[in-house]
């Protein structure tokens, strides 16, 4: 993979895909629940992320059934997916903490030469 940061997107669905197997409807619910009600994941936009991140090998098809009439495929992380959502939540861990330590630093020496 790249050293690029993951897009928003990818990285809310990698991570709706880390605890469990999700179908598409799923995946839309836990997207909107992790990102608090502020990103609403459209079903165009999710299946080609969805065939897109299938094609990369991040993802796998768990399962495929028929339900009312129609096919239901459930998603879940593959080993390389698992491994870049570490690699992302680990870089964004580490820029958090640097923008808190200097967060920091700027209010100690301001509250200092005030």
């Amino acid at each position: 993979m790249t050293e690029r940061s993951l897009q928003e997107p990818t990285l809310l669905l990698l991570t709706a895909l880390a605890d469990a197997p999700r179908h598409g409807y799923a995946l839309i619910q836990e997207i909107a629940a992790i990102s608090g009600g502020r990103v609403t994941m459209r079903t165009g936009t999710l299946y080609g992320a969805l065939d897109r991140l299938l094609k990369q090998g991040l993802i796998r098809v768990e399962s495929e059934e028929i339900v009312d009439g129609r096919a239901r495929r459930t998603y879940a992380l593959a080993d390389a997916g698992r491994e870049l959502l570490a690699s992302e939540a680990e870089r964004l861990r580490a820029v958090a903490a640097e923008a808190q330590r200097r967060l920091k630093v700027r209010t100690v020496a301001k509250g200092a030469f005030a």
